[in-house]
């Protein structure tokens, strides 16, 4: 079930410090132009063949104009489970975490179709029934992402916030975590994405994305890793209670997750 290790990237001391410190780090030069090219041809098909929304723009709700959403494709085509069996990728994830080995929680595809909406404040652990914070998201853009496309923006340091934690996806989270993020006084960073560069980010730091302005679709798939040896907490909430059922059934509360759908990828 695993891929052949790929030539590492080495991570360097600054960078996981920065991970560890802010949330989040963004690294060039990841993923090649060719890698790319052939990662972005399979998702693509996969996402047109698996995609359920087909509502106009205008009828859609904030969550849905935000992106085409479409999970564990690594089950659904070998070339997307290369990417996501990756070991440089898993590597890093463990890395920046400071833990020994990750295994899967889930991959996304999110595509943010041309006039697709803006994505809203939010952390993604709101979602996951995750008992510790050792689980970071890959978000790996498949083409050169300038700002007029909506890459990601990341509230350096959010990860330590214990408000807001509540919210799921939607304008009101957009609002009050934007007002949470001003008292604190925490930094917002964004910028375009360079082809091949790849961010990681923690599992409660808070992020958004403007909205795609262009005529091409921002696409992006994203890897979720968490701690091999992650335990299932009782959920505490309906999404987390939807979660366990569809990411990693058959788990336990209060032990370690690893079902047939949450394999170990690193080491």
């Amino acid at each position: 079930m695993t891929t052949p290790a790929s030539d590492p990237y080495t991570l360097s001391a600054d960078q996981i410090n920065s991970y560890r410190r802010d949330g989040f780090v963004k690294l060039k030069g990841v993923l090649s132009e060719s890698e790319l090219a052939t990662f972005d041809d399979a998702i693509t098909r996969k996402v047109i063949e698996l995609n359920t929304m087909h509502l106009p723009m205008e009828d859609r709700s904030t969550y849905d104009k935000a992106f085409l959403q479409v999970m564990n494709l690594w089950r659904t085509d070998d070339i997307v489970k290369r990417l996501v069996f990756d070991k440089r990728l898993a590597r890093i994830a463990a890395e920046l975490m400071g833990v020994e080995g990750v295994r899967l929680y889930h991959d996304q595809a999110l595509y943010k179709e041309p006039s697709g909406g803006f994505t809203p404040w939010h952390a993604d652990q709101y979602y996951w029934p995750l008992a510790s914070e050792h689980c970071v998201t890959a978000w790996i853009p498949l083409q050169e992402t300038p700002v007029e496309m909506g890459p990601l923006e990341f509230s350096a340091g959010s990860h330590r916030l214990a408000t807001g934690r509540d919210l799921r996806i939607s304008d009101e989270s957009e609002r009050v975590i934007q007002e949470l993020l001003g008292e604190a006084d925490l930094q917002t960073v964004g910028g375009a994405f360079d082809a091949g560069e790849v961010s990681f980010h923690a599992g409660w730091l808070f992020h958004r994305a403007g909205p795609n302005t262009t005529e091409t679709p921002r696409r992006v798939m994203c890897i979720i890793y968490m701690d091999a040896d992650m335990k299932l907490k009782r959920p505490e909430n309906e999404n987390q209670i939807d979660d366990w059922e569809a990411w990693c059934p058959g788990a336990r509360i209060g032990e370690t997750i690893q079902t047939p759908l949450n394999p170990v990828l690193w080491p």
